[in-house]
Formats: structure tokens, sequence, C-alpha cells
């Protein structure tokens, strides 16, 4: 058993401690926002938050997290208000929407770190979060919206 908060609430899951984080969260935790792409860590799709850091829940084993605080997208505002959540609705950032909740969560961590991000720190945060259907104009968009919000941890 691996004991850590996930989204605020303590559980206890029994997937072994070598498996994915993804895998725990989806299977047995039964939140399905985090998104499998690659499996290597590269696209971005299955980005969470592990104590405020965005992480690539492919290739984070369960037990790296045990006592840890991980935030998934259905984690940021039970309602989905959260200031990014609202300016990707209002910049129209989703095409398709399957890397979309990896792109809020890395955007989510972006701005905790950096409030009012320029450009090419937009670029250098995001560039390891991959979209097939090339919204990264709207994305960027999103995040300079959220920015004018202020975004809090």
């Amino acid at each position: 058993m691996t004991t850590f908060r996930l989204n605020g609430r303590e559980v206890s899951l029994k997937t072994p401690e070598d498996a994915p984080l993804l895998w725990a969260i989806r299977d047995e935790a039964g939140l399905t926002g985090a998104k499998f792409g690659c499996g290597i860590g590269s696209c971005g799709a299955c980005t969470v938050h592990v104590n405020g850091q965005a992480v690539r829940a492919c290739i984070t084993p369960l037990g790296s997290v045990a006592g840890q605080a991980v935030t998934t997208i259905e984690g940021l505002d039970p309602k989905g208000e959260h200031p990014v959540q609202k300016a990707w609705i209002e910049a129209q950032a989703p095409q398709c929407g399957y890397c979309q909740s990896g792109q809020i969560m890395q955007a989510v961590a972006l701005l905790n770190a950096t409030p009012n991000p320029t450009d090419e720190q937009i670029t250098a945060a995001m560039e390891g979060n991959l979209c097939r259907c090339m919204a990264y104009i709207r994305i960027r968009r999103a995040i300079k919206l959220a920015a004018k919000a202020g975004v809090k941890a």
C-alpha cells in the first residue's frame, strides 16, 4: 500500500510501488483527467503536480509519492473554476482536448512559479507538452489571460 494525499484527501492504493503513478490514479483512484500519451514522459499529457511541481505521472513510480501531495486536473477546482481553467475556456484553447489537462497542469505550475511570464518563459515551460492540434497560440493566450487574473497556488 502506498499512502499519499490525492487532491487534498489521504488515499492508500494497492498498486505496486514501482508501477507508474498514472496507472494508480487512473485505474485504482478512478481519476481519468491525466491521459496516457507516450509512456516515456515526453508528451506531457499525464502531467500532475507533486507538492506543487509539475511531473510526468507516466514515469513517476507510485512509491516515490508516498507521504506527498498529488494534485490532478480534477483537484484544481471541484467546479472547474480555477483561473487557468477559466482562461482556457475564454481563449478557446482546446481543440480535440486530449492534451489539455496536462497543458493546464503545466501552466498552473508555471504561473505559480512565475506569475507574469514572458513569451520566452511560457515557451520554455510549456515546450515539453505536445499538442497534436497545434493549439499553441491559443494556449499561450490562455496563460496570459490567467496571469492577468492572478493565479494563486
